[in-house]
């Protein structure tokens, strides 16, 4: 029994000027009705759909739950949903992704990127924000963790240790950047003038199955590390499995330390030793500098 400017003012939360015996009626009819507003239609109107796209490499690894969860509980705050989708560091299915965060109008996107351009996510016209180095994409903010202090802090522990052959187990760079861990091992080993072996260099894909490869691979050298640092926790644990697989007790016969501090580190035995990093924490600053 009213106009239909009076029920689109009160569900659109804007019924100043309406009486409250009105938007008690109206509201109460939506209710029996199960009437939900419909956001679409809506946003053709606001140009605004309040949906942000998450786009992430590899959802099976703990870190990235913890980091999207980060996103979620802020983006919730401010009224916004989050979509989270999983790249597996694959070009064509990011490139999916694009078309779908244009096609659907998202409000905006955080992202991981595996191979996406700066170019590319400059052409979305909305706003971006990245999750880690963001050295090849001037154009957008980025939050990640000091990667370069994380390797030095690792080596550091392992050097205090007493080890001096200290192995790297590095992740497969997708893309480059300016402070790769094993960039820093690299300057590491030039700051503290110790022997570089290249030999005790291995890339690996960001699996357990990598690490367990990797970790082989270097206990059976002639002269194996004593030590080994990983790129990751996941890769970390990979090769813990593999030194327990050769014979070599952790950490008596061979130190392993990674990244990270996923919850599975803390359930292993012995215990992984790992570098934290404020995975959550790196979530909500992500989300805010979005909203912003």
């Amino acid at each position: 029994g009213v106009s239909k400017a009076t029920v689109a003012r009160v569900i659109n939360g804007n019924a100043e000027l309406v009486r409250e015996e009105t938007r008690g009626r109206v509201l109460e009819a939506a209710e029996q009705l199960g009437y939900e507003r419909n956001a679409v239609a809506g946003s053709l109107r606001t140009n605004q759909t309040n949906m942000i796209a998450v786009s992430i490499p590899d959802i099976t690894n703990p870190f990235w739950p913890s980091v999207t969860r980060g996103i979620q509980d802020t983006l919730e705050e401010r009224g916004y949903a989050a979509v989270t989708v999983n790249s597996d560091w694959n070009a064509e299915r990011e490139e999916n992704y694009m078309r779908l965060v244009r096609r659907n109008r998202f409000d905006g996107l955080i992202i991981n990127p595996a191979m996406v351009s700066n170019t590319d996510l400059k052409n979305l016209r909305i706003p971006v924000v990245l999750i880690g180095g963001g050295e090849n994409y001037p154009s957008f903010d980025s939050v990640g963790s000091a990667t370069e202090k994380s390797v030095n802090e690792a080596l550091t522990y392992l050097l205090d240790l007493g080890h001096r052959r200290i192995g790297l187990i590095a992740g497969q760079p997708w893309r480059s950047k300016a402070h790769t861990r094993q960039h820093s091992y690299v300057m590491f080993h030039a700051q503290m003038r110790l022997p570089l072996d290249n030999k005790l260099v291995v890339e690996t894909s960001f699996s357990d199955q990598g690490g367990y490869d990797a970790m082989a691979q270097l206990l059976r050298l002639d002269d194996p590390p004593t030590a080994v640092l990983a790129a990751n926790d996941i890769v970390a644990l990979g090769a813990m499995k593999a030194a327990f697989a050769l014979g070599r007790r952790v950490p008596e016969d061979i130190s392993i330390i990674g990244m990270d501090d996923i919850y599975a580190a803390s359930m292993t035995s012995p215990a992984l030793t790992t570098v934290a990093k404020p995975k959550y924490e790196i979530g909500v600053k992500a989300a805010d500098l979005l909203v912003a």
